[in-house]
């Protein structure tokens, strides 16, 4: 009986190893620097901040403790107001919640799926007249692209607003000439396993106030007073990134540069060989800005295209092709239910209709063009004659 070889799978964004990074590693253990302290760790928050060029760095443990902590530094507290982008994952704002104030979400806009300035112009101007400004904006960079910052950093600063950006997607990517994550008052970036270079879990803080980067150390590693004897007068984290990790990173900074290019140029195979199929559409790249192109995500108009987004992610996926859809907006999430939401238009939910029609594709940067010229012929497979909608 002939047996079927079942086919590789094909992962959204899987790690990209340069090779480097054992040197790191062996470094570490031939010094027995393991904890969250070290050479390394040193080495890689001085590396990363030159790299982006931001003041200062702290590393740790992830971009979500990377977000708390740049929150417990802006005195976010209970009975505090928070406003985050909508449209992404839900570690933006669970830190919100870890310091018990209140979230109230901000809509997407169509030009680069971030933060909608409209928005966000009529969720200030109702909490000044309301008393309750919030005590910082999240700024999401969605998959690598840039929100409109220029318009946002001159409402938060009228409103002496401090920006928080949320740059976990988009390391590597710029905004008129500067890095995401450098632009507010703290930046953040993720080395999850997915993300463009990774430590297999870690994260960034950023600033160019170096009181503050020197603060979330100190606050990160269990926030400890000066002393012989182990003394704490406040609670703190632990939340420092260990030296072997930092050693990763450090290797895979080196090819983040490589990463970039190699992830824009899949984002353009993938845009030319699929723009002009009826109801799709590509994520733009605003004037002005370069994505990282982390993720290559479109959309998919079901009356044009025959076939909506869910039914072509089942479609990929029956080919072991890993796609998913675009995050489910914060404001539609059971765990923030009643919370404040500011849409784009009076009645238009960008986020929404984005969720709703949106696809991310495999795009981690070690894809052969083997590999993805199976994505796009099965892509193609089931859009013609409304297949995927069929499930043959």
């Amino acid at each position: 009986m002939k047996t079927t070889v079942p086919k590789a799978a094909i992962l959204l964004s899987p790690p990209h190893m340069s090779g480097a990074e054992q040197h790191y590693i062996a470094e570490a253990f031939a010094s027995n620097w393991i904890a969250p302290l070290g050479p390394h760790v040193d080495a890689f928050e001085r590396e990363l901040a030159e790299a982006v060029g931001a003041g200062h760095a702290a590393a740790v443990s992830s971009g979500t403790a990377a977000i708390h902590l740049a929150l417990r530094l802006l005195g976010v507290g209970p009975g505090d107001r928070v406003f985050c982008s909508s449209l992404t994952f839900v570690a933006s704002a669970n830190p919100i919640l870890y310091q018990g104030a209140e979230p109230v979400f901000i809509d997407a806009e169509p030009e680069t799926w971030g933060m909608s300035p409209q928005a966000l112009e009529r969720a200030l101007d109702e909490a000044a007249k309301e008393g309750r400004l919030p005590k910082a904006v999240i700024v999401v960079h969605l998959f690598g692209q840039c929100a409109r910052m220029d318009e946002i950093s001159a409402l938060c600063g009228a409103y002496g607003v401090p920006i928080v950006e949320d740059a976990a997607e988009a390391l590597g990517s710029s905004y008129k000439g500067r890095h995401a994550g450098t632009i507010g008052r703290f930046g953040i970036y993720s080395f999850n396993g997915n993300k463009i270079i990774t430590t297999s879990g870690g994260g960034m803080l950023v600033s160019d106030d170096g009181d503050a980067i020197r603060e979330a150390r100190v606050l990160a590693s269990q926030a400890r007073d000066p002393a012989v004897h182990y003394e704490h007068s406040r609670p703190g984290y632990n939340y420092r990134l260990s030296n072997v990790l930092a050693g990763i990173g450090r290797a895979q900074l080196k090819v983040l540069a490589d990463r970039v290019e190699a992830r824009r140029a899949i984002f353009e195979r993938y845009r030319t060989a699929l723009e002009a199929r009826p109801g799709i559409r590509f994520m733009p790249e605003l004037p002005g800005t370069r994505s990282n192109r982390w993720l290559t995500a479109l959309t998919v108009d079901e009356h044009l295209a025959g076939v909506t987004a869910s039914q072509l992610v089942a479609w990929l996926a029956e080919d072991r092709i890993e796609s998913r859809p675009v995050w489910k907006p914060l404001h539609l999430q059971p765990l923030f239910a009643g919370a404040r939401f500011y849409s784009h238009g009076i009645r238009e939910d960008v986020s929404a209709r984005l969720f709703r029609t949106g696809i991310c594709l495999p795009s981690g940067s070690a894809m052969t063009p083997e590999e993805q010229e199976r994505v796009i012929e099965r892509l193609k497979a089931g859009m013609k004659s409304g297949k995927a909608a069929a499930g043959t």
